[in-house]
């Protein structure tokens, strides 16, 4: 398989990983979660009390007075869900908590306990005695309100509840039951808007009349004392009568008029805020000739019955069939323009959304009623010039007090007429109710319903274990280096052994401290080593022994000196003759490691600065020898590579049974790329927890297009934890030589 494959190689990934995942990781979990845990009981032990106060309230759609009936009964029932929808959107108005604001401070100036309040206060002087307690302003009052208030619609009723967030109890309920107040006002102030502007109307015209009135009625009484009592005769008296009556309904024709037209213009400019083709599709209905036909036959029918009752005598027997004909007419005609209404309306409400259903249907009564109005009046006045005519052919004596008879009697009336209408606007206005009513005042809260401090706690020991599981998969997730013999062997590379962890505690560590299976050759490395030294034995060709054996690593700090050493030390102890070659001529250590001189080494026998039998030095361990490095020379590939290295280590062969060569690391230098096309095998020492497997591929890689001898890897500093195999558990303590605890308050890794 090529290295490229291992990179891509994808190993399924089982429980018994996740739990040795959170085995090797258990410290940091553990850690995590604590500080979790402690940031969560710190913030449960110190987090300010809140307490919830909620008023209740039921929501109506609007019906208009009590004493009138609905515009349209069948088409009152609109969504209510949206209806409330809209609702709660005022309630959270900044108009709203305008109101509310103002009102709140105002309860504060006249509370006699101005430490119950906690919201309206800016945050800086609430906590600082030192600093004299600052209100906030109305603006800075009604943005607090938008964070602590709640409104919501109970499911499926039409109960809205108002609920308030407060460290002060008596606050919290304080402003929950002004919310509600407050809201009950503003729904009420709009529910009468309309009324409220017909009052004020009729009330200036009711000041004007009445003036007119008393005017008139000066003028008559003085023509009266200058011409002495004039009586005017029958006929006349019954023509002003009439004059006079037909003159003030046109003239309170005109004032219905004027308020429809107001009222009207109202309701479109609304409708068409919400949607302009319904306002000029309605006013198109109200033009089409077929209606203003109906309408105008209806006023021309209005008119004559009213010239009828003007004329009926004293018996009453011959005009009273004529009215009645008159009456059947006008209601047959009035059916026929219901029908065409309810037909309009049936097009209107079956293509428009509920929320302006109910506006589009006040518009179409009101337009109809206008024309309505428009069309009385316009008869009114054709029949009022009529009279005038009449009027005007009286002697001139008569004439002048019939026309201040008919000034003032036409006055009378019309004043009479507004004001019953004044007095008809304030009863409608007052008996006009609001579609809300509070069904729960909110109560000051005996218990805080936040903060729920065992919750807390609770969940920051849920996010403290999520936190550190997910430390540990991210730890893993981006850690690319070689960890576990499983691994590697999981990737089809080759593992000769592993070898554990070694540690010397620093007041013995000594030069010579890294040959381990010469000073501990009873501890656990040691027994590695020599498991080692089994492997190599048959993994020459043929199941041979390599006599030239290459050590190397893929960088710097892996290990593979120690390796080296202790290899050739572990061959040395089976009686073999091993001679240990320093070939590391960047950074040499093999003569370190022995407590001995650099010089001479190879490199001074080949410039013929020492012989042979010079290079060759002895150690304390039986059948091991070494030979430095010796001088280092600025071009040590070449030299590695020469005809002269191939000689020479021909002729080392022809003295030792097993040759161990220390080479620099193949990824940084071609020195041991060289030396591993005329050795026998090669070792590639891969480091626990430091060499990542693309450095480690690519390592591979170079030897294998050196067609080298590839024995396989040893893994070096290999450290067991819980959640590893059985296997190295027990190999891993087996040679335990059981040192004092006291070796291991003080630990440094070989």
């Amino acid at each position: 398989m090529k290295t490229q494959d291992f990179m891509n190689e994808q190993n399924e990934t089982t429980l018994k990983d996740y739990i040795n995942l959170i085995r090797q990781n258990l410290l940091p979990i553990i850690i995590i979660t604590f500080a979790a845990v402690g940031i969560a009981v710190f913030y449960a032990l110190t987090a300010t009390n809140i307490f919830t106060s909620t008023t209740s309230m039921k929501l109506y759609k609007p019906s208009g007075n009590i004493l009138e009936a609905p515009l349209l009964p069948g088409f009152q029932d609109f969504g209510s869900d949206r209806f409330i929808a809209n609702e709660i959107e005022i309630l959270k108005s900044y108009s709203t908590r305008e109101r509310v604001a103002n009102s709140l401070i105002g309860t504060y100036r006249l509370s006699d306990n101005p430490d119950e309040f906690f919201l309206i206060y800016n945050t800086e002087s609430i906590f600082d005695d030192n600093i004299r307690k600052e209100l906030k302003s109305i603006p800075a009052i009604a943005a607090t309100l938008s964070a602590v208030v709640s409104i919501e619609q109970k499911r499926g009723l039409d109960i809205v509840e108002i609920s308030v967030e407060s460290p002060s109890p008596k606050e919290a309920a304080l402003i929950a039951n002004i919310y509600a107040k407050s809201y009950v006002e503003l729904n009420l102030e709009y529910n009468r808007k309309q009324l409220v502007i017909v009052k004020e109307f009729l009330e200036d015209q009711r000041k004007g009349k009445l003036d007119e009135l008393l005017f008139a009625e000066e003028q008559l009484k003085t023509y009266q004392e200058e011409r002495g009592v004039v009586d005017l005769t029958q006929q006349a008296r019954a023509l002003i009568d009439q004059l006079t009556t037909f003159e003030s309904q046109r003239n309170a024709t005109k004032i219905d008029l004027t308020i429809s037209k107001k009222t009207l213009d109202q309701y479109k400019e609304e409708l068409e805020n919400q949607d302009p083709r319904i306002k000029d599709y309605l006013e198109s209905f109200a033009a089409e000739p077929y209606i203003k036909n109906l309408q105008t036959q209806i006023a021309q029918l209005q008119s004559q019955k009213d010239l009828a009752l003007s004329t009926v005598d004293r018996s009453g027997g011959a005009n009273t069939a004529i009215i009645n004909e008159y009456e059947k007419k006008i209601d047959d005609l009035k059916a026929k323009l219901n029908e065409q209404i309810q037909v309009y309306k049936a097009g209107i409400f079956a293509s428009n959304p509920a929320q302006i259903q109910q506006l589009t249907a006040k518009v179409l009564e009101e337009e109809v009623r206008y024309q309505s109005l428009l069309t009385s009046f316009n008869e009114l006045d054709e029949l009022v010039r009529r009279y005038e005519v009449r009027f005007n052919e009286m002697p001139k004596r008569t004439l002048d007090l019939a026309r201040l008879q008919r000034i003032k009697e036409a006055n009378e009336k019309l004043y009479l007429l507004v004001e019953e209408k004044y007095q008809e606007a304030q009863i409608n206005e007052q008996s006009t109710p609001g579609n809300v009513l509070i069904i729960d005042d909110a109560r000051v809260p005996g218990n805080p319903s936040k903060p729920n401090r065992i919750l807390i706690i609770a969940v920051g020991l849920v996010l403290g274990v999520g936190f550190g599981f997910g430390f540990a998969f991210i730890r893993n997730y981006f850690d690319n280096t070689v960890k576990t013999p499983e691994e590697l062997q999981q990737k089809n590379i080759s593992l000769l052994a592993w070898i554990p962890e070694m540690f010397v505690a620093e007041k013995n560590r000594t030069p010579g401290s890294e040959f381990i299976v010469n000073k501990k050759s009873d501890s656990t490395a040691s027994e590695a080593y020599r498991a080692l030294r089994t492997r190599i034995r048959y993994s020459g060709v043929e199941g041979t022994m390599p006599k030239k054996l290459l050590v190397t690593s893929s960088s710097a700090g892996e290990g593979k000196t120690t390796t080296a050493v202790n290899l050739a030390g572990s061959f040395a102890q089976a009686n073999q003759k091993v001679l240990l070659l320093d070939c590391d001529l960047r950074k040499p250590r093999v003569h370190k490691i022995f407590n001995d001189e650099r010089y001479p080494g190879f490199i001074d026998y080949f410039f013929g600065q020492a012989t042979f039998d010079e290079l060759i030095r002895k150690t304390e361990q039986a059948n091991l020898f070494y030979i430095t490095g010796g001088t280092i020379p600025p071009n040590p590939a070449e030299i590695l590579g020469s005809h002269k290295m191939e000689e020479f280590l021909t002729k080392l062969e022809s003295h030792f049974d097993l040759i161990v060569i220390d080479s620099p690391p193949i990824i940084a230098v071609t020195d041991s790329e060289i030396l591993s096309q005329i050795v026998d095998g090669v070792m590639l020492v891969v480091s626990a927890g430091v060499t990542e497997y693309d450095i480690l591929f690519k390592s591979l890689d170079v030897l294998k297009m050196a067609k080298s001898q590839f024995l396989g890897t040893v893994l070096n500093k290999f450290a067991y934890r819980p959640g590893y195999g059985s296997y190295y558990k027990y190999y891993y303590y087996y040679y335990n030589t059981g040192n004092g605890k006291d070796d291991k308050k003080k630990l440094l890794k070989v």
